[in-house]
């Protein structure tokens, strides 16, 4: 299950114009992140804002990511610097930041990156340097790099600046999260086949080409292919669908259905 040898980063997908695909992890069951990967899954988003994951839930998640060639992020619960650097160290190749707004992009960024780029803490004996790196500098300057930053777009009060965090260096995708955004605009669960949701997706989608940044949202909690073709065509790179406990309970109701079925009368007498 462990990525081949001279398989393209996600960063590496995304700069030649792919369209990668994943899912959100509230399990964080290494399982779970293994059958992804096996899968042919991109990434993984593992919740800590809305799911009780802990710490050392993070740690088992990113290294079963690792091994099934899945590149893992991780939702913090809010902008926090210890916790963001903390699961940096720990080997999340990227980090989602909750209710993003300009100020909070640059604190994420700020916290995410070494000197003298940032201000982010400096320990060579994290699991993300191997624990003693040969060179740190190679390892700090190659950790600037491949950090990638995701502020989550997710209030009306943060639309109007969407265009400046998407010129923020260090800023490297947008996540366009459409329910709390949906709700905070007052029409809830409404999709991006809505005209407002519509309208901030293009605009998010515009800025993105602008500063070559990419944008990301969810399908939704199913699996609607023709739904994602359409948030494609209108520039979407990363497409996260669902989730996999949600993805889990569906195949659990079907499973249920078909032994409901089969067990009644009818079906036993025809």
């Amino acid at each position: 299950m462990k990525r081949e040898s001279g398989a393209l980063t996600l960063k590496q997908k995304l700069a030649r114009g792919d369209v990668v695909s994943g899912m959100q992890t509230f399990s964080a069951h290494p399982g779970m992140i293994e059958a992804m990967g096996t899968a042919g899954l991109d990434f993984t988003t593992v919740d800590m804002e809305h799911c009780p994951t802990g710490i050392v839930e993070v740690a088992h998640a990113i290294r079963a990511a690792e091994t099934a060639g899945i590149t893992p992020f991780v939702r913090i619960p809010q902008m926090d610097a210890s916790m963001l650097g903390r699961v940096l160290d720990l080997g999340a190749k990227g980090v989602v930041i909750p209710h993003a707004s300009l100020d909070v992009c640059k604190a994420a960024v700020d916290a995410a990156k070494y000197g003298p780029t940032g201000n982010r803490g400096a320990c060579p004996i994290v699991r993300a340097a191997g624990y003693s790196p040969k060179s740190w500098a190679e390892f700090a300057d190659n950790a600037n790099t491949q950090t990638i930053v995701i502020p989550l777009l997710e209030d009306a009060a943060a639309v109007e600046e969407l265009e400046d965090m998407l010129a923020l260096p260090g800023v490297d995708i947008m996540f366009v999260g459409p329910w709390d955004l949906s709700i905070s605009l007052g029409i809830p669960a409404a999709n991006y086949d809505h005209p407002t949701m519509g309208s901030i997706l293009d605009r998010a989608v515009a800025a993105a080409k602008k500063n070559g940044k990419h944008i990301m949202t969810t399908v939704g909690a199913t699996i609607d292919t023709t739904y994602a073709a359409r948030l494609v065509g209108r520039g979407v790179s990363l497409l996260s669908f669902s989730a996999d406990i949600l993805v889990f309970l569906d195949a659990c109701r079907r499973i249920a259905s078909v032994g409901k079925d089969i067990g009644k009368p009818s079906a036993l007498s025809a």
